[in-house]
């Protein structure tokens, strides 16, 4: 048997609540729990905020883009050929799933009351519409698998509102180039993605109209978009497009196409920081507090210990066993806190956000279970580690004054 495992059992029971001791150690799990019930709920809340922004922007631009090798820094592009042997090759490699073409071309809607500048992205039959189809409010996505071009365009709920148009209605589009050019659309479809910035800059319609106002004949295109199955491989992935495709063609993640968004989401990282070492600070403080009011009121029990032959050390692991029982006790109440948190904010969304502030309509909670694991085992060893040194006061407690303290 072992012993100090025993006695510690013993210390911590139930009856030992009814001592002050007991008292500070009800506040003391009740801190664990808050604290990491706390973190749970800031890491999903954060990694849920983070993976919604960076899912809408990979859906206006994918993964990963193959276009011309040049530094040009506009929405348009130099046009490549559509027909690259390197396709093939790309639709091989383990992580990549789909690749389609696409090309864009800045212009202005204009009604009669307003103007809007806007990229009209042009996309072709090969386009993968499920983000756009998660986030359509209003129409039908258009079909560009026709042989004949097609005059339909979606745009975006933004610029649905500033130029008051609806599903059905036309608008023109005015091409600043030499020659200008006009061009009629009707709208087919709106989306809300929430993301204002990209929101408010691109609508979506046929390639062919790219080409056409390009001068391009069908063999050409602005690019092509690569989608991959998980986000953690884009870096890996990249490289290996690079390798893939000729000399003269640039492949760029989505973190190099949109930095400023990324670097953004990237600060976020550094409230979660703060918040969990504020949190796991006062569960530690709390746990020191415990642990020196019950060596303070077990004071005879260590004297008669000692008066036994029980070494310092032998006593100190006691007490850190009696200690290790309330932090797994608060471990186990935060954990159901912060998971019942997460739980219903996901199938119930009962907290709502200003979709114009925040980007997204409701608190986004996205529970990774290795962050989950890391946050009980981190909370329980730092909390085991800062109670090393307190526990230390018992190697000066003398047995005859100690068993007559009163």
């Amino acid at each position: 048997m072992n012993t100090a495992l025993f006695i510690a059992r013993s210390l911590w029971s139930e009856k030992g609540r009814k001592s002050f001791t007991g008292i500070i150690r009800v506040i003391a799990v009740l801190s664990i729990s808050l604290g990491l019930g706390v973190m749970i709920i800031a890491m999903a809340v954060v990694t849920g905020f983070q993976t919604e922004i960076r899912n809408k922007v990979i859906g206006f631009g994918s993964h990963i883009q193959i276009t011309n090798f040049d530094y040009n820094l506009s929405t348009e592009n130099y046009p490549i050929s559509r027909y690259q042997d390197f396709v093939d090759d790309l639709l091989t490699l383990d992580g990549i799933h789909h690749i389609q073409v696409f090309a864009t071309k800045a212009g202005i809607l204009k009604t009669e009351q307003d103007i809007h500048g806007v990229v009209l992205k042009g996309v072709g039959a090969d386009f993968d519409w499920s983000f756009f189809r998660r986030h359509l409010t209003s129409g039908v996505l258009p079909d560009f698998s026709d042989d004949v071009r097609s005059d339909e365009i979606v745009i975006s709920a933004n610029i649905a509102r500033l130029l008051q148009l609806y599903p059905g209605d036309a608008v023109f589009m005015y091409f600043i180039q030499d020659p200008p050019r006009i061009r009629r659309f009707t709208i087919a479809s709106i989306y809300d993605t929430g993301l204002e910035e990209l929101d408010k800059m691109f609508i979506l319609g046929d390639i062919r109209h790219v080409q056409r106002l390009n001068d391009w004949s069908d063999e050409y295109i602005g690019g092509f978009e690569v989608l991959v199955d998980d986000y953690k491989h884009i870096p890996l992935l990249t490289r290996k497009v690079f390798d893939y495709i000729p000399y003269d063609l640039d492949a760029k993640s989505i973190r190099q196409v949109y930095p400023q968004i990324f670097d953004w989401l990237a600060l976020l990282d550094m409230n979660v920081v703060v918040i969990l070492s504020l949190m796991l600070l006062v569960a530690a403080i709390n746990m020191v507090t415990t642990l020196l009011i019950s060596v303070l009121e077990k004071t005879n029990l260590i004297g008669i210990l000692k008066a036994l032959g029980a070494t310092n050390r032998f006593i100190r692991r006691v007490f850190l066993l009696g200690a290790a029982f309330t932090i797994g006790k608060g471990l186990f109440f935060g954990n159901i806190l912060g998971l019942a948190f997460c739980w219903l904010q996901h199938h119930f969304s009962f907290i709502k956000l200003s979709q114009e502030s925040y980007y997204v309509s409701e608190v986004p909670v996205n529970v990774v279970w290795s962050h989950v694991v890391l946050l009980n085992v981190g909370t329980f060893i730092v909390c085991m580690a800062l109670l090393i040194l307190p526990s230390l006061i018992v190697t000066r407690i003398s047995p005859v004054k100690a068993i007559n303290f009163r």
